[in-house]
């Protein structure tokens, strides 16, 4: 609908608060890849943003969004990746209230208009909230039309973002394939995803792969110094050490505080490491687990304690990664052959205690096997 003279002069006189997003860091691979499609016109209308969770994968999907769906973006804006701070468009996306930027993710059946989904634990992206958000169809005998199709509202393209796409379930990925395989004109659909390896095969081959990597020691310095207040000292060199890095497992261990799961289960694995046995190991990474999910559930009422426990799962069983990936390096570098043995049986049966867990197994059960089968394995007394 056109806007009357008076709405365009109340847009035209509304100061312009937007800040200026920061500058991106790392992944000046996939930053010159989009770059130089942006400026040749040529982005395609299906991409795949994979690698390590993060990253930055979903904040350079958000401004490859700006940048596509604001006029007013110089081929300076689109060569440095950069959108307009102050335009109309960064005034509506800065608000949430863009109407042509779809966002779809596991967490949008919180508030879906489909009952079924709303009462839903969270744990995957179901076709029904595709069916909702974006490609349509008939969800429990009511058609829903495809948001898909529209014509944008702004008439400058449209642009959906799934957030961790693997999570589409399998007829949610099928019904999709029509959508890629057809794309409608000046529509753009980014697939964010850590492991892109499960989604199918079909989908993959008919997008563009953009991806993304850990940040140098140097972008992650320069991060955590945009922080306020600034970390320092041992919680600095912490940090630095637990995100790998990554940002986005920066910001979530300061704000979950999970220095202090380093310290609580430390000293049970390194009992375990040196034979002096280590059940409370499993005992204590369950206690925290479930303080985790539950302070997630009480901070907000639409959360999955499900979705809560399996995320504390990964950190509490990526925390054992590091500490072992850590003792695998040392051991190789010193030729402790044996050692180095003993390491990557450790890992990999830590491997399979994460399937099991995502099979659903008892999380107290599944930390205890993998303490019980790790004791099989024998230990010897060396340094860290």
């Amino acid at each position: 609908m056109a806007r009357s003279r008076r709405q365009v002069e109340q847009v035209e006189a509304t100061p312009r608060r937007s800040m200026p997003p920061a500058p991106l860091l790392g992944q000046s691979a996939a930053r010159a890849d989009l770059a130089a499609l942006l400026v040749a016109s040529r982005v395609p209308p299906a991409m795949v943003f994979h690698g390590p969770t993060g990253v930055g994968k979903m904040t350079t999907a958000r401004r490859l969004a700006a940048l596509l769906l604001d006029p007013a973006a110089t081929e300076e804006h689109l060569r440095e990746l950069t959108p307009p701070a102050t335009s109309e468009t960064a005034e509506l996306l800065a608000a949430g209230s863009h109407p042509d930027l779809h966002l779809i993710s596991r967490t949008r059946c919180a508030d879906s208009q489909i009952p079924e989904l709303r009462d839903k634990k969270q744990t995957n992206i179901p076709i029904d909230l595709l069916r909702e958000l974006m490609i349509g169809g008939t969800v429990g005998g009511a058609r829903l039309d495809a948001p898909v199709l529209r014509t944008p509202y702004r008439g400058h393209g449209k642009v959906f973002l799934i957030d961790e796409a693997e999570l589409l379930d399998s007829a949610g990925q099928n019904a999709l394939l029509k959508t890629l395989e057809e794309p409608p004109k000046d529509t753009w659909i980014i697939l964010v995803c850590a492991d892109r390896t499960k989604l199918l095969p079909t989908i993959r081959s008919r997008c563009h792969h953009v991806a993304f990597f850990p940040l140098d020691a140097d972008s992650m310095q320069r991060w955590l110094d945009r922080l306020d207040p600034v970390p320092q000292g041992e919680m600095r060199a912490w940090l630095l050490g637990f995100a790998e890095g990554s940002p986005g497992a920066a910001a979530l261990a300061l704000e979950a505080g999970l220095i202090e799961w380093d310290r609580a289960m430390r000293p049970p694995f390194e009992a375990l490491l040196a034979g002096r046995g280590g059940f409370d190991l499993a005992e204590r990474m369950t206690e925290l687990v479930k303080e985790f999910a539950e302070a997630r559930v009480k901070g907000d009422a639409r959360a999955s304690k499900e979705s809560a426990n399996r995320q504390a799962t990964r950190l509490a069983l990526g925390m054992l990664g590091r500490w072992l990936r850590a003792r695998l390096a040392a051991a190789a570098e010193r030729g402790d052959a044996e050692e180095a043995d003993r390491m990557v049986d450790w890992i990999d049966r830590l491997d399979l205690a994460e399937r099991h867990l995502e099979a659903n197994v008892f999380l107290q059960h599944a930390f205890a096997d993998l303490v019980a089968a790790w004791e099989e394995r024998g230990s010897t007394a060396v340094p860290s």
